[in-house]
């Protein structure tokens, strides 16, 4: 096979630990023992060979292997190239996944008597699991005024308050949204899905503040000490999504013929910024990101309604304010500094969190001095972190840092090596209460399948491309 040149180099952070990961995924793909994608090391350079990328194609220390992608790479991609594309396969299949956090101003002795009951009564609340279907009411025009206004609609409706969408990644809209260039059957799948959780690794978690490393970034998110209650929501646009994706591949794959696009990898399949199959895509996906963000608002009121039932009061007499909301799998044009100049680029973050800096213009007023927050939410039953964007990220990664743990071993893997009831047993004695809809497809999500979410935090902290500001643990954990 002839390869496609590279364009611009490939780079990765890691430690000693997560370095010898990647290079065992290597070697086990040179043994013929890999799956059905690339190793992550591979495809970060098929990456770094695709038309109109500048700088580097980058991966975060929790990159692992994925479609396309490794999930954990970002790329920039110049607007004003003509030759310039966009790939599905640098967003992923669950558009706009990402990870919202609530705080409350309960205590860990607050909940100690009732922990098992509430979480009882959140899982009660979110529906989860594979083809679960939301308590949202949902008509077919419903649908289409969420996906064109995003956040806008759920405050409309009254499920989010007015400084939810403050406190949100693009304040909770795409504008470019375009709900015509969504195909009937990804809002069939997306119709009855408004409102849950989901299956994989998606979670809602009961989590408590463990150790605060910036007093003064964390008391602007209203964190005030150790043992706070805070609810993490990690989730993104479902079935809608993933349709919208795989929808976005055929017509690439048309599109490449014609315009003789030629990439390394069929996974890679793409389209340029400027085509009609670009710009469909864009609008496209811009629209399911508004479904994940209406997706998680839904989840926070259902959230909001669970607490307030069990401790007889309002959510607003529990603090249940909104820190942030992050996406980290999107595509998004943004105003970049490359080589002393300002570019408009096209940014891919797969599996990679948006943190811009102190100052920046697209950070809310309450950040404005600390940094935008990043939420890395970690594996089932492992601790999560709240990080801030820096200056020093602006310039090395564009403004992007890691999103979680990253997988190190496979989901088919996780199955055969590990036991759904010891993985089960080791939470409870941990002291982390746990609702799941598929108790036998928990070993996938167990810790044991991840890699150490502290080193990657670590990772991220000592390169100096985000900073560490609060651990959270978990203490009660709501999965599909």
């Amino acid at each position: 096979k002839q390869w496609y040149q590279r364009r611009v180099r490939g780079e990765f952070f890691a430690n000693n630990k997560l370095q010898y990961l990647m290079f065992d995924e290597l070697k086990n793909y040179s043994r013929g023992g890999q799956g059905g994608f690339l190793p992550a090391m591979k495809q970060i350079a098929n990456v770094a060979a695709l038309p109109g990328i500048v700088k580097r194609s980058i991966a975060l220390p929790d990159v692992h292997a994925g479609y396309g992608f490794a999930i954990g790479n970002m790329a920039a991609f110049d607007m004003d190239n003509p030759e310039a594309i966009i790939s599905p396969g640098g967003v992923g299949f669950d558009i706009n996944c990402g990870v919202r956090l609530l705080r409350t101003n309960l205590f860990e002795n607050d909940l100690a008597p009732v922990k098992e009951q509430l979480t009882q009564t959140l899982f009660n609340h979110i529906p989860v699991g594979v083809g679960s279907k939301g308590m949202i009411p949902m008509g077919a025009r419903d649908l289409e005024e969420a996906l064109e206004m995003g956040m806008d609609w759920s405050l409309r409706e009254g499920y989010i308050w007015a400084e939810d969408k403050e406190h949100c990644e693009e304040y909770g809209r795409m504008l470019q949204a375009d709900p015509t260039k969504v195909s009937a059957r990804a809002k069939k799948r997306g119709l009855p899905q408004l409102g849950t959780l989901g299956a994989g690794n998606h979670y809602a978690e009961i989590q408590v503040v463990d150790e605060i490393y910036n007093k003064q970034a964390a008391k602007r998110m209203g964190i005030d000490e150790e043992g706070q209650v805070c609810v993490m929501i990690h989730c993104g646009s479902r079935g809608l999504g993933h349709q919208v994706a795989t929808d976005a591949l055929t017509e690439m794959e048309r599109a490449m013929k014609r315009d003789n696009i030629v990439v390394n990898d069929r996974q890679l399949a793409c389209a340029r910024i400027s085509s009609e199959e670009g710009q469909n895509y864009l609008k496209a996906m811009a629209a399911a990101a508004n479904y994940a963000w209406v997706n998680r608002s839904s989840m926070t009121f259902l959230c909001r309604q669970a607490f307030a039932k069990l401790f007889q009061t309002t959510p607003d007499d529990l603090d249940m304010h909104m820190i942030y909301d992050v996406s980290h799998n999107i595509a998004k044009i943004e105003q970049h500094m490359l080589d002393g100049k300002e570019k408009t680029l096209m940014m891919h973050r797969k599996g990679a969190t948006r943190a811009f800096p102190p100052h920046h213009p697209l950070i809310p007023v309450d950040y404005q001095l600390t940094g935008q927050p990043v939420l890395i939410g970690g594996t089932m039953g492992t601790c999560s972190y709240v990080l801030t964007g820096t200056e020093k990220g602006m310039q090395r990664t564009f403004g992007t840092t890691c999103h979680g743990a990253g997988r190190a071993y496979s989901r088919a893997k996780s199955r055969r090596n590990l036991d759904y009831l010891t993985v089960l047993q080791n939470l409870k004695d941990k002291g982390i209460s746990i609702r799941v809809a598929s108790p036998k497809l928990v070993m996938e999500e167990a810790p044991e399948s991840y890699k150490n979410v502290t080193d990657v935090v670590n990772t991220c902290h000592g390169a100096g491309i985000s900073d560490k500001c609060i651990k959270l643990r978990p203490v009660a954990v709501i999965k599909g």
